[in-house]
């Protein structure tokens, strides 16, 4: 059974939905005022701040508040446990595509005969 890392289910979840990877795509861009990430999505605050912990407790983003003002911000680094893991999977299946090549040539080569 293939090991189980809480912290990768939780940065899964969060890129699941397209809005929080639709806010995600524009706090790349720099960081943005919840108000601000909360206009193209057409929802209400209290929706929006529902994606946003979503975002900040998979550690994706960071916020801080100034005022009355709240600001997000991308944490990039974040993301290096979902690469480690895709860059893994990759791997497996390369290897695994390649073996099949050197199986299917192998007995291509065997009918020719």
């Amino acid at each position: 059974m293939a090991k189980h890392d809480p912290e990768l289910s939780l940065l899964f979840h969060a890129l699941a939905d397209e809005t929080r990877r639709s806010m995600l795509s524009q706090l790349a861009q720099g960081p943005a005022r919840v108000t601000d990430l909360a206009g193209p999505t057409g929802l209400s605050l209290p929706t929006v701040m529902r994606h946003l912990s979503v975002l900040e407790e998979a550690g994706l983003i960071a916020t801080s508040k100034d005022g009355r003002v709240r600001t997000c911000a991308m944490v990039p680094e974040a993301m290096d446990p979902v690469r480690t893991w895709i860059d893994e999977q990759r791997a497996i299946w390369e290897a695994r595509l390649d073996r099949l090549d050197k199986f299917v040539m192998n007995v291509m080569k065997e009918r020719e005969k």
